[in-house]
């Protein structure tokens, strides 16, 4: 009898956890079909009465925005306050999707390797395992959630309107941005930071400031996200169309002899392959804004005719604008980070708490995501290059030795790796850069992309003191205290640090005895990667791409360095504020923002 009733109780657990996810996604259908009318998917687009060529046809817009992401979205909700606007993503939208929703889920979602999935991998050649978005709503799908301000001196370096800069942050704080409640890890970590020297405290903020604070999250309490895609619905439902699905092939201009190139439009796919035209009209203020990433920007200029000549001539793409510096200059910020077992179980956090050192090297936390039911085990939280490590191999180099030395590494993990977390250290504006270039004219192939991660020796060494930094904190009373674990040495920190990082980069016997060894071995990222479109080389100070008519930029790929710790909230700000900024130049006082 009480073996029945125990599969009586399982029996209804069942029940009622199908129920609420088929609630849950029955019900975020209708919601966002209720509160987002403009979003539909791109086969359900009609281009056929319409003709690059031809005039005074119906389905023209005032701007076309390529790429629904972290700076898509704001800007896209406010042109659309007086302009028609399109938007074309070639991800599917995020208000459904479990994976994406929910904290807990994170690593679920990076570890999705399918081509339907909101997190595309890709490996750089330098051997880390990294990802770029594919879903409404871009990064803010699928990063941490860490919300913070760029510093003042980004501000003044970007030479935007300080006025209008604080404007536009509270616009999309007051939507999406929470209090998040500290995570015990958090709060170990806080005192830590505080005790090796990270002061002053500078408790909950979003500014940038020197010393250690809690910042704002895109998760409420509950544990929900809250994406850059929940900013259209300030938008205009009158003037704002969405496509989800929809990926572009290219920009198209018209290059009549004599003229300067001028962008018309674009072309796109949809869900079912088929392709369409989107047109601007015909006013000269009509514009493409590429807002892809510091990816598919790039990408997609070089798959549009512009970049260096002898690149494009390779790939057979007719050039339409010869510029060396396309995908020129990418960065991203190296990573790597320090492994602290914990003897009890610890609370899943995300990054809650920053040290912002003057080192040049922020340091940041996460926990508890090697411990759940439902995750991949032996995956490493946020740091976790492991994450669908084998999906990303490619496929000649996944023999059966590979794939045994695989199983093998996660079972030689401490069974302690499933309990603890990382303290994670980024350098803040690496000076060592890359590029992008082609592999193919596939646009939904990664482009082969370069980082160069530690070239530059000033790299190197400020890792180094980042380092000595991060294991200070990991040696500090008070994660012993939390952890109940004795203080371990330097070495074993390194040597369980070193084996529960993965990535491609050839590891060193001296990865314990050597600082520098260990940073460029362990080397891993954050995905605050950006560049390869930079003002003065590829667009002017307005962001127009230098060369050619009604095509502008307007995402991470313009910037010489990641804003502030974590870079979404000055992504999202600026697609708020470019989009303010447009509609001031072309209306004066009559747009009535």
């Amino acid at each position: 009898m009480a073996v029945l009733v125990g599969k009586e109780k399982l029996f209804s657990v069942l029940v009622l956890w199908l129920f609420t996810l088929v609630s849950f996604a029955e019900g975020n259908q209708n919601y966002y079909e209720f509160r987002y009318p403009f979003i539909r998917r791109a086969s359900t687009f009609s281009s056929q009465s319409s003709s690059f060529s031809s005039k005074g046809n119906d389905q023209r817009f005032d701007y076309i925005i390529v790429g629904g992401g972290t700076a898509g979205c704001p800007l896209a909700a406010t042109l659309s306050r007086n302009f028609s606007v399109l938007v074309l993503e070639r991800g599917g939208v995020p208000f459904s999707n479990a994976n994406v929703s929910f904290l807990r889920n994170f690593h679920i979602a990076l570890a999705d390797t399918s081509p339907s999935s909101a997190s595309q991998a890709f490996v750089s050649t330098d051997g880390v395992i990294n990802a770029r978005a594919r879903i409404l709503g871009g990064g803010s799908c699928i990063n941490a959630g860490f919300y913070t301000r760029a510093s003042s001196r980004f501000i003044n370096k970007m030479s935007w309107d300080p006025k209008l800069v604080n404007e536009s942050f509270p616009w999309v704080e007051r939507q999406i941005v929470h209090k998040p409640k500290l995570a015990p890890w958090q709060r170990a970590f806080r005192d830590s930071l505080l005790s090796v020297g990270v002061s002053p405290f500078n408790g909950f903020t979003y500014d940038h400031l020197y010393g250690t604070k809690v910042g704002g999250t895109i998760f409420d309490r509950f544990g929900r996200r809250h994406t850059a895609a929940e900013l259209l619905s300030s938008g205009n439902p009158q003037k704002l169309t969405v496509l989800v699905h929809a990926t572009v092939q290219k920009v198209v201009f018209d290059t009549t002899a004599g003229k300067r190139p001028k962008a018309v439009g674009v072309i796109f796919k949809d869900e079912i392959e088929n392709l369409h035209q989107a047109i601007l009209s015909d006013n000269p203020e009509s514009e493409v804004i590429l807002s892809s990433g510091a990816i598919g920007t790039p990408q997609m200029l070089l798959l549009s005719g512009i970049g260096p000549r002898a690149e494009l001539e390779k790939m057979n793409i007719p050039v339409v604008l010869d510029n060396e510096f396309v995908g020129k200059g990418m960065a991203d910020n190296p990573m790597n980070s320090i492994f602290v077992p914990s003897k009890r179980q610890v609370q899943q956090s995300l990054i809650q708490t920053v040290g912002i050192t003057k080192l040049g090297v922020y340091i940041e936390a996460s926990s508890g995501f090697g411990q759940s039911q439902d995750s991949i085990q032996c995956h490493h939280g946020i740091m976790s290059a492991e994450i669908g490590q084998l999906s990303t191999i490619p496929p000649k180099q996944r023999t059966p030795e590979a794939i045994q030395a695989y199983i093998k590494g996660k079972k030689d993990l401490p069974h302690e790796a499933f309990r603890g977390g990382f303290i994670l250290e980024k350098i803040a504006n690496p000076i060592s850069t890359g590029q992008i270039t082609l592999q193919n004219t596939n646009v939904d192939d990664n482009p082969s992309i370069t980082f160069n991660y530690f070239n530059h020796p000033y790299d190197l060494r400020r890792c180094v003191e980042g380092i000595q930094m991060a294991i200070k904190v990991a040696q500090s009373e008070h994660f012993s205290n939390f952890t109940q674990y004795d203080i371990e040495t330097t070495e074993k920190l390194l040597n369980i640090s070193v084996k529960a990082n993965v990535n491609f980069v050839p590891k060193h016997t001296n990865d314990t005895k050597s600082l520098e060894q260990f940073c460029k071995d362990t080397v891993i990222t954050i995905w605050h990667y950006h560049g390869g479109a930079h003002v003065g080389k590829v667009v002017n100070t307005k962001y127009k791409v230098l060369g050619v008519d009604r095509l502008r930029v307007i995402d991470g790929s313009i910037f010489t360095e990641s804003p502030g710790t974590n870079p979404q909230a000055t992504v999202m700000m600026m697609g708020r504020y470019m989009g303010v900024k447009i509609l001031r130049d072309r209306l004066g006082r009559s747009a009535g923002i």
